[in-house]
C-alpha cells in the first residue's frame, strides 16, 4: 500500500541512499547556485518546501526517489539534513525484494554514466558517490530552453539523455555545452524523439 508519511524531523544526507547511479554536475552546480540564494530563513523555508520523497527499505534506510541534484547539491554546499516525505514504507521487504518492486515499480534507475543498464548492486550507496553524466546536464538544459515538456514520466529526462547520447559526441557535450544544447534543440522537434516523453515537435499530417 503506498503511503504518504511526513518526516518531521530532518534526516541526515549522508544516510540517504540513492536509487540511481548518475546525476549531471551542471545541474547539481545550478541547484548549488540557487541555494547560495537563499538567506537565512529564506533557506530554511525552501528546505521545507522541498521536501525529499523517499522509500523506507530494508533496515530502516532511506532511499531518495527524486530530487537526487537537490541533495546532492545541499551535501556539496554543507547541509548536513533534509526533511523527507515517505512514499511508501518496503521496510519488511528482503533487500531483493524490495529492488524488485523498485524496478517493476520504476522507483529505479540502474544506468551507468554510458547509458548501459548495471545491477542494482552497482548503485551507489550515498549520494555524494553519484556519478556525472554530461548528458543528464543536457538533457535538463534542454527542457529549461523549451526542448521538451516536463513530464511525470519517471526518469524522463535520462530518457531524452539516453537519446541525445546516441546522436551528439561527448566531447562536443563536455567542450562546447551551448552548441550542443543548439544541436539538441533540433534533435528534439524532429520525428526520431517523437516516442519520447514531454515531445513537442511538430506533427507529421
Amino acid at each position: 500500500m503506498t503511503i504518504r508519511e511526513p518526516i518531521l524531523h530532518p534526516v541526515r544526507i549522508s544516510e540517504l541512499r540513492p536509487t540511481q547511479m548518475t546525476v549531471g554536475l551542471r545541474e547539481v552546480e545550478a541547484k548549488r547556485r540557487l541555494w547560495r540564494e537563499k538567506h537565512g530563513v529564506h533557506a530554511q523555508e525552501f528546505l521545507g518546501k522541498h521536501m525529499i520523497p523517499v522509500l523506507k527499505g530494508p533496515k530502516e534506510r532511506f532511499y531518495v526517489l527524486d530530487h537526487h541534484h537537490l541533495v546532492r547539491a545541499l551535501h556539496e554546499e554543507g547541509v548536513e539534513e533534509v526533511l523527507v516525505n515517505v512514499v511508501s514504507d518496503l521496510s519488511s521487504l528482503t533487500r531483493q525484494s524490495f529492488w524488485t518492486v523498485c524496478e517493476h515499480r520504476a522507483w529505479t534507475h540502474p544506468y551507468d554514466t554510458e547509458g548501459l543498464r548495471r545491477s542494482v548492486d552497482d548503485i551507489p550507496k550515498r549520494v555524494s558517490d553519484l556519478k556525472d553524466d554530461p548528458y543528464r546536464s543536457l538533457a535538463g538544459e534542454l527542457r529549461r530552453a523549451g526542448g521538451f515538456a516536463k513530464d511525470v514520466t519517471p526518469f524522463s529526462e535520462f530518457l531524452w539523455a539516453d537519446f541525445l547520447r546516441r546522436r551528439i559526441s561527448r566531447k562536443r557535450v563536455v567542450s562546447a555545452f551551448e552548441a550542443a544544447v543548439v544541436k539538441a534543440l533540433d534533435l528534439a522537434r524532429s520525428q526520431e524523439a517523437s516516442y519520447l516523453p514531454g515531445w513537442c515537435g511538430p506533427i507529421e499530417n
